[in-house]
């Protein structure tokens, strides 16, 4: 477990995370996950309460979405298989940044969904896999019959800086554009997703930076997972510059091609970590008004503790869940 009085001094304990899943879950189709997960706006169409999403037009021929087999498919037999790749970069320490693969069995295909997740500020890559963040979600896939790869690259910079997941405005370093090329690039190859198969998720840095790269690029990623994340620039480094507004998830909701992006929005109970003004606390409410204000799909789940992996693991069913009915969404 890991637990945050500030976003720039965090200890990191591992420990395994604990999940707590329904059985009910096991048989429940994907149309039924809006409604138990409490999706914004209530009043919505049928086609948003059920997360359906369209594949991108310059798709040829169109890829199939997934369709769920409950318990019956290869992971469940054989788990997955973790791979960490280097890419080049100058901006990381060493000059190698280190990318976290997990496949589940078999061979990788583009009807094969992909959830890449950024770590928070004080941690890497390693972080997440030291907290058995893959074999939990082997699980997940187990339960719900829809297998996805898992991508987690390293954020950190050799000046130590906070990196919000940004570009920075100096040129010290480029990891949105890292994020959004050559990961993608190294994770899919020759078999490319449509976006309506790929997820970007992160964790309170993270969160944040997951929201901020989906907004601004929609044409890459169709949902967004963030746990513990907040919503408006928090910037203890400066590395933003006088883009700050750009890359502010509250100020982007009205950006073209971003209006059917879904978001599944998580906040533990106990959240009191705090940023340079206010605090974490309530982000995820705040946000997702901002959302429902827009006629956006959004879901929030708020797991009992506070700032830390052991809290975030207790969202794992409800997050896959809701991911898992985006994917299986019939275009």
């Amino acid at each position: 477990m890991f637990a945050t009085f500030s976003r720039r001094a965090v200890v990191l304990v591992s420990s395994c995370v604990v999940v707590v899943a329904a059985a009910a879950l096991a048989t429940l189709p994907p149309e039924g996950v809006a409604d138990r997960l409490g999706l914004h706006p209530p009043e919505a169409g049928p086609a948003l309460a059920t997360g359906r999403l369209g594949l991108p037009a310059h798709v040829e021929p169109p890829v199939p979405a997934p369709i769920p087999q409950p318990g019956q498919v290869a992971v469940c037999n054989e788990p997955g298989t973790d791979r960490v790749v280097t890419l080049p970069d100058d901006a990381a320490p060493g000059g190698e940044r280190p990318l976290w693969i997990r496949r589940p069995p078999g061979p990788d295909s583009a009807d094969l969904p992909v959830l890449y997740l950024l770590h928070g500020s004080a941690s890497t890559h390693e972080t997440l896999m030291e907290e058995d963040l893959g074999p939990l979600l082997d699980r997940e896939m187990c339960r719900t019959g829809v297998e996805f790869v898992v991508a987690a690259p390293h954020g950190q910079e050799n000046g130590g800086a906070t990196t919000e997941w940004a570009d920075a405005a100096d040129g010290r370093f480029a990891l949105e554009s890292f994020v959004t090329g050559q990961v993608i690039e190294a994770v899919e190859g020759e078999h490319v997703r449509p976006r309506d198969l790929r997820a970007i998720g992160g964790f309170s840095m993270g969160g944040y930076g997951a929201a901020a790269t989906a907004l601004r690029h929609p044409d890459l990623y169709a949902q967004v997972a963030s746990w513990a994340g907040y919503f408006r620039v928090d910037d203890p480094d400066g590395v933003l510059g006088d883009r700050a507004a750009a890359h502010s998830p509250d100020l982007l909701l009205d950006s073209d091609g971003v209006d059917d992006l879904r978001f599944v929005l998580v906040e533990g109970t106990e959240e009191h970590t705090p940023l340079q003004e206010g605090s974490i606390r309530g982000e995820a409410e705040r946000f997702a008004g901002l959302l429902t204000d827009r006629g956006m799909t959004v879901a929030t789940l708020q797991p009992r503790g506070g700032h830390d992996f052991r809290t975030w693991g207790r969202s794992l069913p409800g997050v896959v869940d809701f991911l898992v009915s985006g994917w299986t969404a019939t275009p």
